[in-house]
């Protein structure tokens, strides 16, 4: 397994870097979220959220991660859309209610407020399972009536889905990087994902893989195939239909904690198992 290299997986050379760059804008909007996804974006270690913001990025809105709030950071939210209108990229995270008074900000609906902020972006990035799909306020019978952005975005606008629960920090990152250094959304696959990092399984890359192919399984998360570092698929592992970089970049996250992968980049995640069993009806 080779550890990750961000600069190659957005295809940037150091010359690149050392190119005086206006930092990309970048409007963050919160939906029905648990801030997981900001979270995550905190945390990237290649390259550090520090160095992304002070070098690369301006994240001009965040409802979490402003300094200002309320009238003041509103106002400067809509300057940006005049300032730099078609060059700052929308971040979404969390799923859009269908009934607008299950989220309001400032006194206007979220929907209304991601509309208003998507007609005039350069792109949409969808970051995290639930605006890229609806995620857990979309599961089962939540009263929110959740739908993902594509519901609401109009089909001129360019949009990128980047799916997890949370993303790994360094997608969430490189995503926002490739768009800085080449003025456009990476290449998409069909479900709209960054090929670069949603290009394999989950299992293909596996570091326990090995063990899968001799047949050797873990029964349960205590027994003596579990200590060894035994395949976690017979346990519910969902590897084999999760496309995400979990395994492949090379870092150390949940089956190499010892938990199997609940494939919560995948579309429907939870209802189809999530973290506790399938849901019943």
């Amino acid at each position: 397994m080779t550890q990750y290299n961000w600069l190659e997986a957005i295809n940037v050379n150091e010359d690149m870097l050392i190119k005086t760059k206006q930092r990309l804008p970048v409007i963050w909007i919160s939906a029905l979220d648990c801030t997981g996804c900001k979270e995550a974006f905190t945390r990237s270690f290649e390259p550090t959220t520090l160095d992304t913001i002070l070098n690369f990025i301006s994240l001009e809105y965040s409802e979490l991660l402003s300094v200002a709030s309320g009238d003041r950071v509103e106002a400067h939210k809509e300057s940006i859309f005049e300032k730099y209108s078609g060059e700052y990229i929308l971040a979404i995270e969390g799923s859009i209610p269908g009934s607008d008074e299950f989220l309001m900000i400032g006194g206007k609906s979220v929907r209304e407020k991601i509309i208003h902020a998507a007609k005039r972006a350069k792109a949409v990035i969808a970051f995290g399972s639930c605006s890229a799909w609806g995620g857990i306020p979309a599961a089962g019978k939540n009263p929110t009536n959740a739908v993902d952005i594509r519901a609401i975005i109009p089909e001129e606008v360019p949009v990128a889905l980047v799916p997890g629960c949370p993303p790994i920090p360094e997608v969430i990152i490189g995503t926002l990087l490739h768009v800085h250094f080449h003025g456009k959304l990476p290449e998409l696959d069909k479900k709209l994902r960054p090929k670069v990092y949603y290009q394999t399984t989950v299992h293909m890359a596996c570091h326990r893989k090995p063990y899968f192919d001799q047949k050797l399984f873990a029964e349960s998360y205590d027994d003596e195939g579990a200590r060894k570092g035994y395949c976690l698929f017979k346990i519910g592992c969902k590897g084999p239909t999760a496309f995400n970089a979990c395994e492949s970049m090379g870092y150390d996250r949940c089956i190499s904690a010892g938990f199997s992968c609940i494939g919560c980049s995948e579309r429907g995640f939870w209802d189809k198992g999530g973290f506790y069993g399938k849901r019943k009806k």
